[in-house]
């Protein structure tokens, strides 16, 4: 069964880079931006951009009746999934495919509660080095969509029929055979980078060479691998030298989204990870100091806003 049909929700960086994307290659009528009214009136009167190109979206509001989605992405940052699973309503059926580019090791299990977890394959987005100011997104590298099945060591249809979507739109993909441990590794990166760089007020630049802010990283990456092996993960020193890898190929200039929140003065993800890291740790009883004190500086930024 061929996808033909897309919804997305959620249009921070992700959502714009890919919907842009996709928007280039499909039927616009095909590719569905799923917006509140409020936010549709915004983004009509005002434009969303992507590399100085005005982005020609097709909006639709959650109440209105709709064919469901072979294909839903959700693309929103982590405080608005709940109020975005009741947006999407509409866009699901009985064999709609559901995935989740959203950071940290949750959001396929909150999703699932609503709609099956058997509608579910997991996804991480890596690799991109996109900066969103305003409505205007700019990047150099596009990344790539990591997908595969809950249970590992398979390749199920619905991942083949994602992969087979990706490669007729020119999706940059890749499929992974342990997607559960892809997650938690990618939930090292965010811990070490996103809020490392947001505590330094710089870009990948200054974690790309030596000095404290690469140490900083690395250093709150290993109390997730730490914790990860309580867990039953198993995450090591590779993998580190694996992210440490794919953030040298990243625009220096560029940055994580927790920067770009803490420079525009919003909320970051911060519970989202070092938040989890210090619930792991008293769960299991394993002191994670790095994590503590990057929780309490960006708590401390937040707090002047």
């Amino acid at each position: 069964m061929e996808i033909k049909k897309v919804s997305m929700i959620g249009l921070g960086a992700l959502g714009i880079l890919f919907g842009h994307h996709l928007s280039k290659r499909m039927p616009k009528e095909d590719l569905r931006i799923v917006a509140d009214r409020k936010r549709i009136e915004k983004y009509e009167t005002e434009g969303v951009y992507c590399n100085d190109e005005r982005c020609n979206f097709n909006y639709v509001a959650p109440e209105e009746n709709c064919e469901p989605a072979d294909l839903l992405i959700f693309t929103v940052k982590n405080s608005g999934l709940k109020d975005a699973i009741k947006a999407v309503k509409n866009h699901v059926g009985e064999n709609t495919i559901i995935i989740s580019a959203l950071n940290g090791i949750s959001s396929e299990a909150i999703i699932g509660e609503t709609y099956g977890m058997d509608k579910l394959l997991y996804c991480v987005a890596q690799g991109m080095d996109a900066v969103k100011v305003g409505n205007k997104l700019t990047y150099e590298n596009m990344g790539m969509l990591c997908i595969g099945d809950q249970k590992p060591g398979i390749i199920s249809e619905k991942v083949k029929r994602v992969a087979a979507f990706f490669e007729k739109q020119n999706v940059p993909y890749e499929i992974e055979k342990d997607m559960y441990k892809k997650l938690w590794s990618k939930f090292m990166l965010n811990v070490g980078v996103n809020q490392t760089v947001a505590v330094y007020g710089s870009n990948y630049g200054d974690i790309q060479r030596e000095g404290p802010a690469r140490e900083m990283m690395i250093a709150a990456m290993r109390e997730v691998i730490t914790l990860a092996e309580k867990e039953g993960i198993m995450l090591t020193e590779d993998d580190i030298t694996y992210w440490l890898h794919v953030l040298s190929k990243l625009s220096p200039e560029g940055k994580p989204s927790m920067a770009q929140d803490v420079e525009a003065k919003r909320l970051s993800e911060v519970d989202l990870f070092a938040g989890t890291v210090l619930e792991l740790g008293k769960k299991h009883g394993i002191p994670t100091p790095v994590n503590k004190e990057l929780y309490e500086r960006i708590k401390e930024i937040e707090s002047q806003y």
